[in-house]
């Protein structure tokens, strides 16, 4: 083999390795974008940057995993089910206290899904794994229970927080579809 002929292979090769990293990069950056949905967007903006967003992103998914993340038995989904009826109806006498026990009863349901109920903060970014569509909810209904509590919501405030944790209880709880249905007719 001539030196030219060397040169040309460790090109070849050089540019082969090249097009796979790129390749599985793209291929990692739909994967991401697919999962994360909007909070993919939202990781991008705060991170400044699509690789720092990715790495994070997949620091999350690591972290998750480790946990033993479970649906609800149907006794504790038909539970779950009880007490935000309960607490939907007291939002009419009193949603001050509604929006306070809404934020209470979304720990417990993570809690009892099997994650860790740790800071506000850990605990959004650990939910963006599995649940990404909603997350936002969680974060606008406690970003309203924040201002609840330094006095600065109003009733309509009260009642979007409400509606926020509707969104994600539903899909925390598996409260939709034919898994509501299941819980109620085992009652």
């Amino acid at each position: 083999m001539t030196n030219a002929q060397i040169v040309l292979v460790i090109v070849v090769v050089a540019l082969v390795a090249v097009g796979a990293f790129v390749l599985l990069r793209v291929q990692k950056s739909r994967r991401l974008r697919a999962r994360f949905g909007p909070e993919y967007q939202r990781a991008v903006r705060e991170s400044g940057s699509p690789v720092r967003a990715e790495e994070r992103l997949s620091k999350r998914e690591q972290r998750v995993e480790r946990f033993k993340i479970h649906e609800l038995a149907a006794t504790d989904r038909a539970r779950f089910m009880d007490s935000w009826r309960l607490i939907q109806a007291k939002f009419v006498d009193d949603p001050k206290t509604a929006v306070v026990e809404a934020d209470r009863l979304i720990g417990e349901v993570m809690t009892a899904r099997g994650y860790p109920v740790v800071d506000f903060e850990q605990q959004a970014a650990d939910l963006s794994v599995n649940h990404p569509f909603v997350v936002e909810h969680y974060r606008a209904g406690h970003e309203i229970t924040q201002r609840h509590s330094q006095g600065r919501a109003s009733t309509e405030d009260l009642r979007q927080a409400m509606i926020h944790y509707r969104s994600l209880f539903d899909d925390l709880a598996g409260t939709t579809g034919t898994q509501a249905r299941a819980a109620v007719a085992s009652r």
